[in-house]
């Protein structure tokens, strides 16, 4: 007996969900508690971008980076949030 179940993508519904208002809202959250976790020294930027929302945390000051070289501050603060 075969399946003639046959699925389609609809890529640009897709396109439309990742880069649409509410997954910004969640990828900004997601973005700001991993900036809070990481502590003093790092910044947020948030955008769209070809094909998603998207978020960077990085480390903003010399200390920051220095911290973050040294702990891998990021990545703790990255795996501590939860979404």
């Amino acid at each position: 007996m075969a399946n003639k179940f046959k699925f389609e993508l609809d890529r640009a519904g897709v396109k439309e969900l990742m880069q649409g208002s509410e997954m910004q809202s969640i990828i900004n959250g997601a973005g700001r508690a991993v900036q809070s976790a990481a502590g003093d020294g790092y910044s947020l930027t948030t955008g769209v971008g070809r094909t998603r929302a998207q978020a960077l945390v990085y480390a903003d000051t010399p200390k920051a980076r220095a911290l973050n070289r040294k702990n891998q501050t990021l990545q703790k603060a990255l795996g501590s949030v939860r979404v």
